[in-house]
């Protein structure tokens, strides 16, 4: 197996530096991607992981050495350097490993204007050419400007909402000592919102919790803040800072299905009869919550790739992932947590109700939550669940999905490891603490 075959997974390249990923394979990745879009140029940017300086220099050597082009944006949030494919109309390549432990890094790369690359669109391909062992020779070679967006970025999310609807809501703010610490204050600091900063220092240490807030023991901090500040709303981004998770002012987490339902209202409200787009671990709740509104709601499979793809062939306004991914057709149908929470914030604002009443009506259902099982054989385990269950009704449009009237599930194989991944939702407690058990005892058969 080669470092090649480590890193690329199926929507972006990452690994453990020095080790799985190193300046020498980054160089070659620059030129090969630069090799693939042919676009003369890309836009390039980084987060504040420790590797990143150097990581980004040796891909830049790569992508200039192959003749083309690099605008240099420094120290961005993901969504930052989507948003800067899109103004300059380039490529673009982020490296950050997200929420990963500090001793990953990793490449987020997209075509012009956004559009995604993985698998399937380009990333076997780059992957290839990557492999090579010799790189053809250019005329000259590439040069390098440095692209100071960052304010531009900040007043394009602000444009998604009226910031004269805002009322001066108290906010504790955890950017777990990602990038979030950059871009939020840009954001936020013209609104007028009392903020309560956690953790805004940029480190790649990640010195106080892992940049990871789908995990509940990383909140514990934003919890505890807002309960003794009496804040009305908390707000957790990771590493890269295009993920936000939300807790209510009874410092209660929402659920990427929760949040999906009230931007999917809030969007619904100035936009009926748009298309939205749910995955589909999504909860039941969000598709009605959709057709309540006045949109149409369509199920996709879990992926960013997948997603924006489906967002440009059905021109859908907005989409949301279970996992905390929020995309929007304005965005260049690239996700962004900011713009999703300030879109939150205004509901908030224009309701009159607190997070805790407003997101009442939106959840109708009980959810397991993801819980995953190794395995050694995934088709197999999947065509056993189907056999057990085929009394329900049964799709297959990633993984497994078996419904019933009252409950349902979905099974679907990791893309990277061998790992199938359960979620499962009841119409009441009592059923989901009957049917998961049952559905995890057939699991662990396997």
């Amino acid at each position: 197996m080669s470092s090649l075959d480590i890193i690329v997974k199926a929507y972006d390249i990452r690994g453990v530096y020095p080790d799985e990923i190193d300046e020498e394979i980054v160089e070659k990745i620059g030129w090969a991607f630069a090799d693939f879009t042919a676009a003369g140029r890309m836009v390039v940017g980084h987060d504040m992981r420790l590797s990143s300086d150097s990581l980004v220099r040796a891909f830049i050597k790569g992508v200039t050495q192959r003749g083309d082009d690099v605008i240099d944006i420094g120290l961005a949030s993901t969504d930052m350097l989507y948003f800067a494919s899109g103004k300059y109309k380039s490529p673009g390549a982020m490296f950050t490993a997200s929420h990963n432990p500090p001793e990953f890094n990793g490449i987020k790369m997209c075509l012009a204007n956004a559009a995604p690359v993985g698998e399937g669109t380009g990333l076997q391909e780059i992957k290839a050419l990557a492999e090579r062992e010799v790189f053809s020779p250019v005329l000259s070679k590439g040069v390098v400007t440095r692209g100071d967006v960052i304010d531009a970025f900040a007043e394009h999310v602000r444009s998604f909402v009226d910031p004269n609807n805002f009322l001066p809501l108290r906010i504790v703010i955890d950017c777990g000592n990602g990038m979030g610490g950059l871009v939020v204050p840009k954001v936020f600091d013209s609104l007028p919102f009392e903020v309560t900063p956690l953790y805004f220092e940029l480190d790649g240490s990640f010195p106080n919790h892992p940049a990871d807030p789908l995990q509940p023991e990383n909140l514990r901090d934003l919890r505890d803040t807002l309960q003794r500040v009496g804040a009305d709303v908390g707000l957790a981004f990771d590493g890269d800072a295009d993920r936000v998770f939300l807790i209510d002012d009874r410092a209660r987490p929402l659920s990427g299905s929760t949040t999906t339902s009230l931007v999917a209202k809030g969007i619904l409200a100035h936009n009926p009869r748009e298309k939205v787009i749910h995955n589909l671990i999504c909860s039941r709740s969000v598709p009605e919550v959709i057709r309540e509104c006045g949109g149409e709601p369509i199920r996709s499979r879990v992926g960013h790739s997948l997603i924006k793809e489906q967002m440009a062939e059905t021109g859908a306004i907005f989409a949301g992932e279970h996992s905390g991914h929020y995309y929007f057709r304005d965005n260049y149908r690239a996700d962004s947590g900011l713009i999703a929470a300030l879109l939150i914030l205004e509901q908030i604002c224009l309701s009159g109700q607190s997070l805790s009443e407003l997101r009442v009506p939106v959840e109708r259902y009980h959810a397991s939550g993801e819980v995953n099982f190794r395995v050694n054989d995934q088709k197999a385990v999947l065509d056993k669940v189907a056999e057990h269950c085929s009394d329900g009704e049964l799709d297959y449009l990633d993984g497994v999905t078996v419904s019933y009237p009252n409950w349902w599930f979905n099974l679907r194989p990791s893309n990277t490891e061998p790992v199938v991944r359960l979620n499962l939702e009841a119409n009441s407690p009592v059923l989901l603490d009957e049917k998961l058990p049952e559905i995890m005892s057939l699991l662990q058969e396997c």
